[in-house]
């Protein structure tokens, strides 16, 4: 049976009028769903006995649910979700002194195969729906809340998955959380991260989007990052920077470049001094990450006095710099590790 969290509002609408129902029922069925995250239609009790009989033999109500998790001694929850399909995703609430942050996946697994990420040595298996993003979001927030006696803050597109090649259940799954029907989160506290899909970007440009962009720079050279992240083959700094142009002038809002520090592979002054120059390129702030190790050897965290001395320099260059220090550090923290072990 088709899943009604599907159905986008109109749908509804139409659905309650096929049954013979008032059209204000489907306002009720849309806050059942979304606002009060009912999981059985017996839950609906302002909605009348039959109507939701006739529901329950049409249509499912699914939603994603929590297998497993891990919890770090720095307070950082990983979080396996289990879908209607049995695949396993996942998403980490983070919490700082300063703000509660959910990380959350866009799909099941990743096309791109950057050489860092434990989730790029997963095959993509397909994208998730917008009820999906959504959910782990809600599931999150709830943990935050029972956890920690904290509202969850700020909603970042950082797991598994490129949000941009799921672009329009991404899209919707933000305009549900921001809705006052759904989660009610300012669009400024959502942050939905690319690797650097040019023409995606422009499209969030001319979408006006409300929410922040972030690009996973990584290098700050076509050479060096053609050889830890392939879709700079077909989509290079060049490109990338006159798409990161268009999307300012069309939202005016500034872009945050992340940008993991490995030893000995990026973490120069030289490295750096491209960093600055492509930064020129449009209004930024740079995150400086520190690398959770996937296990394969490939890449380790760059020194602390070497991500100082980094910082330090771009900072002599007017450039807005943080240090992103790394979390759960104790648990399968890295982004697809706890999938892969599902």
């Amino acid at each position: 049976m088709p899943n009604l969290r599907s159905l986008s509002p109109e749908e509804l609408t139409q659905l309650v009028a096929s049954i013979g129902e008032k059209p204000f029922r489907a306002k009720q069925l849309y806050e059942w769903l979304w606002k009060n995250g009912a999981s059985e239609f017996d839950d609906m009790s302002n909605l009348p006995a039959g109507f939701r009989e006739k529901l329950s033999q049409e249509y499912t109500i699914d939603k994603v649910k929590i297998d497993h998790s891990q919890t770090s001694r720095d307070r950082t929850i990983k979080t396996a979700f289990r879908l209607h399909d049995d695949h396993l995703i996942e998403g980490v609430l983070i919490p700082t002194d300063t703000r509660m942050t959910a990380c959350i996946s866009s799909q099941v697994g990743c096309s791109l195969a950057c050489k860092f990420c434990a989730t790029g040595k997963m095959d993509r298996l397909r994208n998730l729906d917008h009820w999906e993003i959504y959910d782990q979001v809600a599931l999150i927030k709830k943990q935050a809340e029972d956890n920690y006696g904290i509202p969850l803050s700020n909603i970042v597109y950082m797991g598994m998955g490129e949000p941009l090649l799921n672009y329009t259940n991404m899209l919707k799954s933000t305009q549900m959380i921001s809705s006052p029907d759904g989660l009610g989160m300012s669009p400024q506290r959502i942050t939905v991260s690319t690797a650097g899909i040019a023409k995606m970007i422009k499209k969030l440009g001319d979408d006006e989007v409300k929410f922040n962009l972030a690009l996973s720079l990584h290098a700050a050279s076509d050479a060096k990052r053609n050889e830890i992240m392939g879709i700079n083959e077909t989509n290079n700094l060049t490109v990338l920077a006159e798409a990161l142009r268009y999307f300012h002038e069309k939202t005016g809002t500034r872009i945050t470049f992340e940008y993991i520090v490995f030893d000995g592979f990026n973490d120069s002054l030289d490295d750096a001094a491209d960093l600055a120059r492509f930064a020129r390129n449009v209004p930024v702030k740079i995150n400086l990450i520190e690398y959770n190790p996937i296990g394969d050897g490939l890449f380790q965290n760059a020194k602390a006095d070497r991500i100082e001395d980094f910082r330090d320099f771009l900072e002599s260059r007017n450039l807005i710099v943080n240090i992103r220090r790394s979390r759960g550090k104790d648990i399968d923290a890295a982004c697809g590790q706890l999938a892969n072990k599902g």
